[in-house]
């Protein structure tokens, strides 16, 4: 078995209409010899109990390996009045895709309403231990990740997703490798030395056993001065996968990898090849 499995964020764009959906999704990535699936649940959480079922059924029959993605409308620094929405949507999430056969719920942990990151924690980490608490106390094992994010001006920083998982057991970051490309919006980011700093950061702060899980998002991304713009085929942008590859490598890093590039699979397989290769 490799170290990471390759897979996509959403369903594979060549997705056949029959069966279509998740289970269609599942049986189009084992086709092409990806084992992961994100179950792209962005806008909101609307799947019957049933269906996650089917969901669960597919993903075991064809060794395919499943997170969700929770809907963008989450806010762990959102008012007192709009937060109970927030926690709901994020609830929802692993609720669903526990249902489902999903480990992982991967989720944007929100703005900083140019607060600095300090203060924005000591909201969102007792927010976060809320959640998990409960999670704990209805049986649900579900891991929750907050994403790095590709704009400085949001919460998700790597610094802020170590801080909220050393601190709320049950909760580990999501690396987006082409957001933290992106963030601080003057192409660093992009080497072989950063990239280890990164991971020893990760490691000293999580325990050098948590490189064994790591849950990675990556595409290509455009970006200006402000952070990400949008995503972009692997090929068509200035991040140096093959090194990010090799540095993943050295440090004995496994897990999961997931597509978001808007060429998905193809990018996908692409990955799962030069992973092979380095």
């Amino acid at each position: 078995m490799s170290d990471f499995l390759f897979g996509t964020v959403g369903a594979p764009i060549s997705t056949p209409k029959k069966p279509g959906g998740s289970v269609g999704a599942i049986q189009t990535l084992s086709d092409l010899g990806l084992h992961a699936f994100e179950l792209g649940w962005v806008q909101s959480v609307r799947v019957s109990e049933e269906t996650c079922a089917l969901i669960h059924q597919e993903s075991q029959s064809k060794g395919v390996s499943l997170s969700v993605h929770a809907p963008y409308f989450i806010n762990l620094n959102a008012t007192d009045e709009e937060w109970p929405k927030s926690r709901q949507r994020l609830m929802d999430a692993a609720y669903y895709g526990n249902l489902a056969g999903a480990t992982d719920i991967i989720f944007h942990p929100g703005s900083y309403f140019e607060r600095p990151a300090k203060e924005v924690l000591k909201i969102a980490i007792p927010r976060l231990q809320g959640c998990l608490s409960e999670l704990c106390v209805n049986g649900n094992p579900v891991t929750l990740r907050p994403e790095t994010m590709g704009k400085p001006a949001l919460l998700g920083s790597i610094e802020d997703t170590l801080e909220m998982s050393s601190s709320v057991p049950g909760v580990l970051p999501c690396l987006d490798f082409a957001h933290l490309h992106a963030r601080p919006g003057d192409g660093s980011i992009n080497s072989s030395a950063e990239w280890s700093a990164l991971l020893e950061k990760y490691a000293s702060k999580l325990g050098g056993k948590s490189l064994h899980a790591l849950h990675i998002h990556l595409s290509g991304i455009e970006y200006t001065g402000k952070g990400e713009k949008n995503h972009l085929p692997l090929r068509e942008s200035d991040l140096r996968l093959k090194e990010l590859f090799q540095v993943l490598k050295i440090s004995s890093c496994r897990g999961r990898i997931l597509c978001e590039s808007p060429v998905m699979e193809e990018d996908a397989v692409y990955m799962m090849n030069l992973w092979e290769s380095v």
